[in-house]
């Protein structure tokens, strides 16, 4: 029984892609590249929404919110890939994955609700545009964001130490580059089916209900959008979308799609890199996705950049 949880004394074993050295070194390589253009890139959405006055809006307001998160999201397991991926060396501490495993699920749980957020206030300016100041006033932007927090913080609360403090038998390698729930769970050398259960009811509260909210609130701007006559209307009002859909998307597709895959070694693989993409590829985008499809923050980058 004192070695029932070996783990906790001599730390985990990430495997990751280490059967594939070629592979490593190129993973490498990109996600370093990666890795450093969505810390630019984020940075200076925050630093452009913060410095300039014209960018003091809702809107801008949560699309900082969600730089800051990509920021976590991405700096909770990417530094720790890239050491394993650069040297023989792929252990991570008991206490280093603990860690990796709350910060994941709370910024991940506060990223879901945010960008339900970031809809609802997406359908106030469409739909309701002569009060939208009176609906996204900055006290009740500070209560959604302070809610997004609380929500994710909640879940990493109850679901990390429940995942961590599994038994496991000496069980020590973990069939991923990062601390994943779903891999750790599957460790335990013990029936897991309650904290599988409970994960699962925290996945409909925090993945489901809010990309519910986000189809309702487009379903409604579908709808306010066709009864626009003029098509610059539509257009101006598709526009303040745009951008926020394709995030959504990309967000959403990848958790959706990797946890609908069956649990084989090929789907295994696969699940790594969708993994990557969500937890690295979508924050190195959502800058440049809103920055290119966007006047007012290109205008203000050029401003910050000292450019007229």
């Amino acid at each position: 029984m004192e070695r029932s949880n070996d783990s906790s004394a001599y730390g985990f074993l990430l495997v990751g892609f280490s059967g594939r050295p070629k592979l490593e070194t190129a993973l490498f390589i990109v996600n370093l590249t990666l890795y450093s253009v969505a810390v630019l890139g984020n940075c200076t959405i925050i630093l452009v929404c913060v410095l300039d006055p014209r960018l003091h809006t809702p809107m801008y307001f949560f699309l900082a919110n969600l730089s800051f998160l990509d920021l976590c999201f991405s700096t909770s397991c990417i530094p720790q890939m890239l050491a394993n991926l650069w040297g023989p060396d792929k252990t991570i501490s008991y206490g280093g994955c603990s860690v990796q495993l709350f910060a994941f699920l709370s910024v991940g749980g506060v990223e879901c609700i945010l960008l339900a957020v970031m809809a609802y206030d997406r359908y106030a300016a469409v739909c309701r545009p002569l009060h939208y100041t009176a609906v996204m006033h900055p006290q009740l932007c500070l209560q959604l964001v302070a809610a997004a927090w609380g929500s994710g913080l909640l879940n990493a609360i109850v679901m990390s130490p429940l995942t961590m403090t599994l038994p496991r038998c000496g069980r020590r390698r973990v069939n991923h580059f990062l601390c994943e729930m779903p891999a750790l769970i599957k460790m335990a050398c013990v029936d897991a089916r309650a904290v599988e259960m409970l994960a699962f009811a925290f996945a409909i509260l925090i993945v489901l209900l809010p990309l519910s909210l986000i189809l309702v609130s487009y379903g409604y701007i579908a709808a306010a959008v066709r009864r626009i006559k003029s098509a610059a209307g539509r257009r101006k009002a598709l526009n303040t979308c745009s951008s926020h859909l394709t995030v959504v998307s990309l967000f959403y597709g990848s958790i959706i799609y990797m946890y609908m895959q069956p649990g084989n070694s090929s789907s295994q693989d696969q699940g790594k890199f969708l993994t990557l993409f969500y937890n690295l590829v979508t924050p190195m985008l959502n800058p440049l996705i809103y920055t290119l499809r966007n006047k007012e923050v290109k205008g203000a980058l050029k401003k910050v950049l000292g450019r007229r």
